[in-house]
C-alpha cells in the first residue's frame, strides 16, 4: 500500500523547506506569504537498515524501499474559507491523503515574516484546524442537501446517512472559535458511523494528524502539549539534506527526519515486511495486525486470492543463518497458514 501525507500550515512556517529536505526537490522557499501556489508533490523513500542488510545478504540486484508521498499545499490564513489569502481551494489537493501533517512555527525571528505579526503555536494551529473544519463543513453541507432529497422520498438508507451527516455537521460546526482539540467522533456513540461519513467525503478534520513543531537554535517558544507531536529544526534539516553521506559522517551529523517517518507509521498503525532474493529485496507496507493472506495483497491480489501458505523468518534470524537455504536446513523457517498474524520485520516467501 502507498502512504500519502498532506503538509499544511500558515505561510512561512517551514512547510516547503521541510518538503524540500524530505524529497530533495528544489521548491520555492522564499520569505514571503504564498510562495507556494500550486501544490508540491514528492515521493520519499523510507530509510530502513533492515532492508539494506537483507539486500547485502542476498546480493540483490535491486533494492526497493517503502515510500511515502508528501503533498505540500499553499499556506492557509485565517478567513481562507471566505476567500482571504489564496482561499481554501487548495485543500482539494489533499483530500485523498492518509494523514495530515501540521507544521507549526515555534520560534521567533524578526527576519522571517509571520502573517499574524508574531508566531503563537497554539493559536496558529487553531487557525489551520478551523479552516479545515470550515472547508469540510462546506463539503458536508452539499452532501446534506443531496441526502435530504433522497430521505424525503422515504429511502431507509438515505435517512440513516442523513442522520450521520447531521452528526458530522454538528462536530464541524463546533470547531470555529474553539480550542484546536474540538469535539471529535470519539465524543459520540456513533463513532463508527461518523468515520464512515468522514471517509466517504474525505473530510480533512477527521484524518489522523501529526504535529511538527519547527524549532530553531534560539528564541524558541513554549510548546503546547499535543498528541502525535515531534520537534524538528527544519532549517537545519534542509542544510543536512544537502550534504553528502561522507560530509554528514565527517561532521557527526544525523538527520532527524526519520522521526517523522516513524511517527507517520505509528500514527497509521502500519508496519513493514520484507521479501528478499538475488533479483530484488523489497520492503512492503501493510496495516498492523495483517494476516499472512492479507499481507500477500500488498504484492498482488493473486497472492491473497490464491494463497496456500507462507514461509516466514524474522529478519534478524535470517541474517544469523547466513542465507535462506541455510535457514531452511537449520529449521529456522516456519510454514504458516492464512491466519498467521505478520510481525513487523518478518521476511516472507509466499506459496500460491
Amino acid at each position: 500500500m502507498s502512504l500519502k501525507i498532506g503538509i499544511v500550515g500558515l505561510p512561512n512556517v517551514g512547510k516547503s523547506t521541510l518538503f524540500q529536505a524530505l524529497t530533495k526537490k528544489q521548491v520555492d522557499t522564499s520569505n514571503y506569504p504564498f510562495a507556494t501556489i500550486d501544490p508540491n508533490v514528492g515521493v520519499v523513500s523510507v530509510p530502513d537498515e533492515r532492508l539494506d542488510k537483507l539486500a547485502l545478504l542476498s546480493k540483490s540486484k535491486k533494492v526497493v524501499p517503502a515510500i511515502i508521498e508528501f503533498v505540500d499545499i499553499a499556506g492557509l490564513v485565517k478567513g481562507a474559507a471566505s476567500g482571504e489569502g489564496l482561499g481554501n481551494k487548495f485543500l482539494t489537493h489533499i483530500r485523498e491523503v492518509d494523514a495530515v501533517c501540521h507544521i507549526i512555527r515555534a520560534f521567533e525571528n524578526e527576519n522571517i515574516v509571520h502573517v499574524s505579526g508574531k508566531p503563537n503555536p497554539l493559536s496558529d494551529l487553531e487557525t489551520i484546524k478551523t479552516e479545515l473544519a470550515l472547508k469540510d463543513l462546506e463539503t458536508i453541507t452539499k452532501a446534506k442537501g443531496k441526502a435530504s432529497g433522497e430521505a424525503r422520498s422515504g429511502k431507509k438508507e438515505a435517512i440513516e446517512i442523513l442522520k450521520n451527516i447531521e452528526l458530522v455537521e454538528k462536530i464541524l460546526s463546533a470547531a470555529p472559535g474553539k480550542k484546536s482539540d474540538f469535539p471529535g467522533k470519539s465524543d459520540f456513540e456513533e463513532g463508527a458511523s461518523i468515520q464512515k461519513i468522514a471517509d466517504q467525503y474525505q473530510l480533512l478534520s477527521f484524518k489522523p494528524s501529526l504535529h511538527v513543531f519547527n524549532t530553531s537554535s534560539k528564541n524558541n517558544l513554549a510548546l503546547p502539549n499535543l498528541p502525535n507531536a515531534i520537534t524538528l529544526d527544519i532549517g537545519q534539516e534542509n542544510d543536512v539534506s544537502a550534504m553528502s553521506d561522507e560530509e554528514r559522517k565527517e561532521l557527526g551529523i544525523e538527520s532527524q527526519l526519520p522521526k517523522l517517518v516513524r511517527a507517520a507509521y505509528e500514527l497509521l498503525d502500519l508496519m513493514t515486511f520484507f521479501t528478499t532474493g538475488e533479483d530484488e529485496s523489497r520492503a512492503w507496507t501493510i496495516p498492523m495486525g495483517s494476516t499472512a493472506k492479507r499481507a500477500g495483497r500488498a504484492i498482488h491480489t493473486d497472492f491473497e486470492d490464491k494463497f496456500i501458505r507462507a514461509d516466514i523468518i524474522f529478519w534478524k534470524k535470517l541474517l544469523e543463518s547466513g542465507s535462506w537455504s541455510k535457514a531452511r536446513d537449520l529449521g529456522q523457517l516456519r510454514s504458516e497458514g492464512k491466519e498467521y498474524v505478520v510481525q513487523d520485520g518478518d521476511v516472507i516467501e509466499f506459496k500460491i
